[in-house]
């Protein structure tokens, strides 16, 4: 359910912005794709396949990087679709407005982050 505290405005906006995050993550994407495809190579000295590991490496970082975030994105815009956006999944509580303009692809209010993060350092040890 929509909250009543979210406005349209602030959905509206948020909609922007992760539609343009969206496309600019699957272009970082085509981007690390292309350069990966032209820095492909077999040959070289122990050197050469050591700084092509680290390469591929990187990489595989970003990569991972960039499909976490891209994945966070598509989850924001389907609960824009389903009418919860805004909604903090740990305390049920609608997200700041302001947190949703600067991380619209978040589910958590700062508050739900802070019990998050105390949850994870108490099952980290």
């Amino acid at each position: 359910m929509l909250s009543k505290e979210i406005s349209k405005n602030i959905i509206d906006k948020c909609r922007k912005k992760l539609l343009k995050t969206k496309t600019d993550l699957l272009n970082q994407v085509r981007e690390a794709q292309n350069d990966m495809a032209f820095s492909e190579g077999h040959g070289g000295d122990e050197a050469d396949q050591t700084v092509r590991l680290m390469e591929e490496r990187e990489f595989l970082n970003r990569n991972e990087r960039i499909n976490h975030q891209l994945m966070a994105v598509e989850m924001a815009l389907a609960r824009i679709e389903q009418g919860c956006y805004g909604i903090c999944e740990e305390t049920g509580e609608p997200i700041e407005p302001e947190r949703l303009i600067a991380l619209p692809w978040t589910s958590l209010s700062i508050e739900g982050a802070e019990i998050r993060e105390s949850v994870n350092k108490k099952y980290a040890r």
